[in-house]
């Protein structure tokens, strides 16, 4: 049996436009989850950061986390842990990375409910070091997903890596770059799609291939691809009976993969069967304990060889990106001293605004953007750039209405203002580049 497990992966910044929102709701989210539904036997790994949870709520989009739910409840879809707002994980502290997981598990859980119960971890943009194993593993996840660059062994088909060390071990799970990539980019149709599934398999034993994508693939990127792409693989996969459709449904099935495909697919395939990614924990053994590579979805091998690991958040050639994170380490020190230091219902107050601002400003997509390879919207970086200096505001109001010694308040006042220095320096880069 060859075991495909797929993982669509729900994201939107907090600085993202309502406008867009709701396109992006009713071409990809909508869409893609109808057609799940459509299909009793599919399965699905979703991964939906606290953020989005919260934007669709916020904006009246409950249908959508209604469908969500609905599914896991039926067992078709599993869900993921993640961070809250989509932060490069290698890059922030550990402590920023624990809190990140721990808001994305209540947000997500009170939104959700008990069909949110995670057992696997999605590290947005599937970036890895060996920093974020421990907090991971401390979150009661029992496994990872990891970009397949990241494999430092033998591909793994029948067997399970695990990550960290003799004491907390970790189940490693890493998706198919090449084929997932070809499903994202529109390079692969659901024949071939088939077909490449079944020339993994080599013999008779049982393997299994994960597929990991944005869930905005599926009608935003590419126009009807739920249609054009997953349903007709999902009834390859799983079919209905002719029964169950009527006479014109099941005309209009046969033309569409006629027209599209020119592959029959009434009789199913009986090779392939689609899990969620922690039922291949209960159908395959755990293999070898390794080290994955630091790495993103997308890194390249020539990439991690230049130890240029996170290249669309930090290149170290993108003047930008070394101010983009120059300007948030100070943004971090500041926001932590204020903290620290509020002793006064004023002082508190304030430290409490930097503080839940700062989670925010942590988000991948300012960076992203600002990476030219080739995403450029000067909008978004300033947008980004914009949440990072609403943190610092707050943080030395915290700071300056405290009891705490002229010295201290003076050290601070300092950092603010390298910190303006750096933003001018980033503003006139987004005006001349």
């Amino acid at each position: 049996m060859i075991y495909w497990a797929p993982l669509f992966h729900f994201y939107q910044p907090p600085t993202q436009t309502t406008s867009v929102l709701m396109r992006v709701s009713n071409e990809a989210y909508r869409p893609l989850l109808e057609v799940i539904a459509e299909f009793p036997h599919a399965r699905a790994t979703v991964n939906i950061c606290g953020v989005l949870t919260e934007m669709l709520s916020q904006c009246g989009y409950s249908d959508i986390l209604a469908k969500l739910r609905h599914l896991a409840e039926k067992g078709q879809v599993e869900f993921t842990g993640s961070a809250m707002y989509h932060p490069i994980l290698p890059l922030i502290p550990t402590e920023e990375v624990e809190r990140q997981i721990k808001l994305n598990y209540i947000t997500n859980r009170s939104v959700l409910g008990e069909a949110y119960a995670p057992r696997g971890f999605f590290p947005p943009e599937l970036c890895y070091s060996k920093a974020i194993v421990d907090p991971v593993i401390e979150s009661r996840h029992e496994w990872i997903i990891l970009s397949g660059v990241a494999c430092s062994g033998p591909w793994p088909l029948d067997v399970i890596y695990q990550a960290g060390h003799e004491e907390s071990k970790i189940a490693t799970f890493f998706r198919d770059d090449i084929l997932s990539n070809k499903i994202s980019f529109r390079d692969i149709d659901g024949e071939s799609f088939i077909e490449h599934l079944r020339r993994l398999r080599k013999s008779e034993g049982d393997i299994y291939v994960i597929t990991a994508m944005d869930a905005e693939t599926f009608g935003h990127h590419i126009q009807h691809w739920d249609k054009l792409f997953l349903s007709p693989v999902f009834e390859t996969l799983e079919p209905r009976q002719d029964g169950d459709r009527t006479l014109h449904e099941q005309k209009l099935l046969a033309d569409q993969h006629r027209k599209l495909f020119q592959f029959e697919s009434k009789e199913g395939d009986k090779q392939i069967r689609m899990v969620t990614i922690s039922q291949l924990l209960e159908l395959f053994p755990r293999g070898a304990t390794i080290e994955p590579l630091p790495s993103s979805w997308s890194t390249s091998v020539d990439d991690i060889k230049a130890g240029n690991y996170y290249p669309l958040w930090k290149d170290r050639s993108n003047v930008i990106h070394q101010l983009q994170w120059e300007h948030l380490e100070i943004t971090i020190d500041v926001a932590r001293r204020a903290v620290d230091l509020a002793d006064n219902d004023s002082s508190r107050s304030f430290a409490r605004i930097a503080r839940s601002t700062l989670d925010a400003a942590l988000h991948s997509c300012q960076f992203w953007w600002a990476s030219k390879k080739p995403m450029w919207d000067v909008n978004m970086v300033y947008r980004g750039l914009n949440l990072q200096r609403e943190v610092l505001l707050n943080a030395y109001k915290a700071i300056s209405t405290s009891n705490c010694s002229p010295s201290i308040k003076k050290e601070c006042y300092y950092k603010v203002v390298a910190a303006r220095h750096i933003f001018d320096q980033i503003t006139d880069k987004l005006y001349t580049d």
